[in-house]
């Protein structure tokens, strides 16, 4: 019997070497730009990342890289919202909203902290649909 595959292993490799400052900083706006879903939830979260990966993937591959995984983390964090919303019914999604939006707080301000520093960051418990 085997062992089911770790999700850590099919992330995507991050590109070699280390990233100039600008991609630097486009890669730390790139995840940054997710806060603008707590001024419009449901969308801003999804929109920022969108916005600044497609205008800058192109500059460098670490701001491609980057811009990609914080997107698919952002598009985890909805789909994860929108369970809440559904368990609201039961009484528990409030409490796991709060649980899922201060998570993701927490990682999008590591991810912008690893991502100047010139780290690729991975995600946890993130569904990676844009390869």
């Amino acid at each position: 019997m085997t062992d089911p595959v770790d999700p850590a292993v099919e992330a995507p490799v991050p590109p070699p070497g280390k990233p100039g400052a600008e991609a630097r900083q486009w890669a730390l706006i790139v995840h940054l730009s997710a806060l603008l879903g707590f001024v419009l939830p449901f969308v801003g979260n999804l929109i920022g990342p969108l916005i600044v990966w497609q205008l800058k993937k192109d500059m460098d591959p670490f701001v491609d890289d980057q811009g990609k995984e914080a997107l698919n983390f952002q598009i985890t964090v909805s789909l994860m919202l929108l369970v809440c919303l559904l368990l609201v019914l039961v009484l528990i999604g409030l409490l796991l909203a709060w649980v899922v939006g201060i998570g993701a707080l927490v990682l999008v301000i590591i991810a912008a902290i690893k991502s100047n520093e010139g780290t690729a960051y991975r995600y946890p418990f993130c569904w990676r649909l844009i390869k």
